[in-house]
């Protein structure tokens, strides 16, 4: 394997996985749930935070930033609390339990997207797993 097989493998990861996620009820929105998982995973890495300081972090454009943070807003999966030391901005935080929308997206079975792949799920989630073990 090299720099490319790597990255090109990353990419069908992240196509499977958004292929995995429901998104029933959820409607249209100008952000991918990718994005989505981005931008909540670096508001639980770093809570109490600005939309700004998400976007610096992530690479991802301000109004991508925004857009996603609307999303989790809606979804109750972040928190907004006016900055005490500068009442213009507005700190960022992850909801104190999963909404019941974080619930089904974490809860969301990879069987299916992984049948739709390969022949062997079961052997490819085991991988999965290792993989996942060994690069934490």
């Amino acid at each position: 394997m090299n720099v490319t097989d790597l990255y090109l493998l990353g990419h069908r990861l992240q196509k499977l996985a958004e292929s995995a996620i429901p998104t029933d009820g959820i409607g249209e929105h100008p952000t991918s749930i990718g994005t989505v998982l981005i931008v909540a995973a670096d508001l639980r890495d770093h809570p109490r935070t600005t939309v700004t300081e998400i976007a610096k972090r992530t690479g991802l454009a301000q109004s991508q930033v925004s857009n996603c943070v609307a999303r989790l807003r809606s979804a109750e999966a972040v928190m907004a609390e006016p900055d005490p030391r500068d009442g213009r901005r507005t700190l960022l935080s992850p909801a104190a339990e999963p909404s019941a929308r974080m619930k089904a997206v974490q809860e969301a079975p990879l069987g299916p997207a992984l049948a739709a792949e390969t022949s062997d799920p079961e052997a490819v989630l085991v991988l999965l797993e290792k993989l996942n073990h060994l690069l934490r």
